[in-house]
């Protein structure tokens, strides 16, 4: 905001998020959401939170990476018991 010269007010208008949430986020007092960040990097055109546009975002039916289900794995390694 410094940067572009704009007011929370100028800011609030450009970006569509109400100014309120913008003071409260610069003071600290809350934490933006994914959508209300999203609607601040579209505005001044700079990414805000390093590195997201890296994540990997699953699919509806993907597991995120990383993630075992427990139950398969135990079916898994039963059936991998049976045939040894």
């Amino acid at each position: 905001m410094e940067d572009q010269g704009l007011s929370a007010n100028a800011f609030a208008r450009k970006s569509g998020v109400n100014r309120q949430v913008i003071a409260n986020v610069l003071n600290g007092t809350v934490w933006a959401d994914t959508l209300t960040v999203i609607d601040l990097e579209g505005a001044l055109g700079v990414m805000l939170w390093p590195e997201h546009v890296r994540w990997h975002i699953p699919a509806p039916e993907e597991a995120p990476l990383g993630y075992i289900d427990e139950s398969e794995a135990a079916a898994d390694h039963g059936a991998s018991e049976r045939t040894e």
